[in-house]
């Protein structure tokens, strides 16, 4: 098949367009780089240089390539940025991609996947058990208020058009290639000080706890939803598990062999405290858990920023 990877040049849409290739298919990634890295692309992939925010540029490559499935990563990710401008934000993770989904429908895509947000959508886990699919919506972000827009308009265009559709709402994604720069991917900014021997920097107490899910196991989801079938389907994407900042730090240090301890500072405003996955939809509709352990994860992304140091 002829798969269309946005975001293919980011942490875990270039995964995906590896696999794909690996498993045979013809890939075409189109990002603007403005957070993506042109040397995260694979050789064999088509690339574009392209905006989803700029239709007109779209368009011609959709009639250019006739694609058959969208795998949709492309997107503005800082949650603060999404604070700071709202209407930014909205430009891009909401119009952008109304441009793909007008253009899918348009040019007759068989399948559009959606990578959005378990942790920003559901907002701040106040029960003892983890949300399912069908748990509250409790977005406190522009960002997530994004996220769940579009999985709306999802439903929409599968209604009115019979897109087929998946939505992977995921945990926190960690592994090769993840933005040590950022602010959201604090397992890549813990590797990159510690391997530098630079002060760790942990905000609030670190008891604060989050789902982290390797990116290979995020990578496999993908797969399964490009090769079943279905008319529209939305998924839990993480581990069930509750992972303190305190506890990764602890294992990050063992493993890098760092001799620091971290350095606290006053917690973030809107911070989410708790934020967890219930994954049992997943494994009843498509049998898919996580095979990657927690430490096994940190012990490959690790190895990764070793190398790259």
């Amino acid at each position: 098949m002829k798969i269309l990877v946005t975001g293919g040049a980011g942490f875990i849409g270039s995964h995906i367009v590896d696999e794909y290739i690996e498993m045979g298919h013809k890939v075409v990634v189109i990002d603007n780089l403005l957070t993506g890295k042109k040397h995260n692309i694979n050789k064999k992939a088509k690339f574009y240089k392209v905006d989803i925010c700029n239709n007109v540029a779209l368009e011609k490559i959709f009639y250019k390539e006739k694609f058959e499935i969208i795998n949709h990563h492309a997107a503005q990710l800082d949650v603060r940025k999404s604070v700071e401008d709202p209407k930014f934000d909205a430009s891009v993770n909401i119009i952008g991609t109304l441009n793909l989904l007008e253009l899918s429908v348009k040019y007759k895509i068989k399948k559009f996947i959606f990578a959005s947000s378990g942790g920003t959508i559901y907002g701040e886990c106040k029960t003892k058990k983890p949300p399912k699919e069908t748990s509250k919506f409790q977005p406190e972000s522009p960002y997530g208020c994004a996220k769940l827009a579009v999985e709306y308009y999802l439903g929409y265009y599968n209604t009115i058009y019979e897109l087929k559709v998946a939505i992977l709402r995921y945990a926190n994604v960690f592994g090769p290639r993840q933005d040590p720069f950022g602010e959201a991917g604090v397992v890549a900014i813990f590797a990159k000080r510690m391997l530098k021997n630079e002060d760790v920097y942990i905000f609030g107490n670190g008891q604060q706890m989050r789902d982290f899910v390797f990116v290979k196991d995020v990578v496999r989801a993908n797969v399964l939803c490009t090769t079943k079938n279905f008319s529209k389907i939305v998924l839990n994407i993480g581990t069930g598990k509750l992972i303190s900042v305190n506890h990764l730090f602890s294992n990050m240090k063992k493993i890098v062999g760092y001799t620091k301890e971290a350095i606290y500072k006053p917690a973030r405003k809107g911070e989410l405290f708790k934020s967890y996955l219930d994954i049992s939809l997943a494994k009843k509709v498509f049998s898919w858990s996580p095979k990657t352990s927690f430490y096994d994860g940190l012990c490959n992304t690790i190895s990764y920023f070793k190398s790259q140091i």
